[in-house]
């Protein structure tokens, strides 16, 4: 079973997350942080198997969380979770290390099957 980690500044946001993966009853969110300093502290920590991260955080923004994630957890999967549409926020999270991507918008939609897709490998 997926174990996740959510960091977002939103708590509102957190919430609506905890809610898409109370959908699937093989997933366990073990974690919340509110600021990229918290997600790797708490990555770190709990060493959760999948991280879903906000890029727009404050103390540590998620681009930098990712990459000290990456360094200190390499299998950690991280799922990108963002308001920003632009294909060079995509581009530059990827690059980054992100292990997938997930629009805000989308998140009822495309998260489940992006854990999935990447938890089957």
């Amino acid at each position: 079973m997926p174990t996740l980690l959510i960091a977002d500044d939103d708590a509102g946001f957190r919430s609506s997350i905890r809610r898409v993966l109370q959908r699937d009853p093989d997933t366990e969110v073990i974690g919340e942080a509110a600021d990229g300093e918290e997600a790797v502290r708490l990555v770190l920590a709990l060493h959760p198997g999948i991280v879903l991260m906000d890029i727009g955080m404050p103390l540590m923004n998620g681009l930098e969380a990712l990459r000290l994630t990456k360094q200190a957890w390499p299998d950690t999967k991280i799922i990108m979770v963002t308001i920003h549409d632009e294909e060079p926020y995509r581009m530059v999270a990827m690059a980054a290390g992100a292990d997938g991507f997930v629009l805000k918008k989308a998140l009822g939609t495309e998260l489940l099957p992006t854990i999935h897709r990447l938890t089957s490998r």
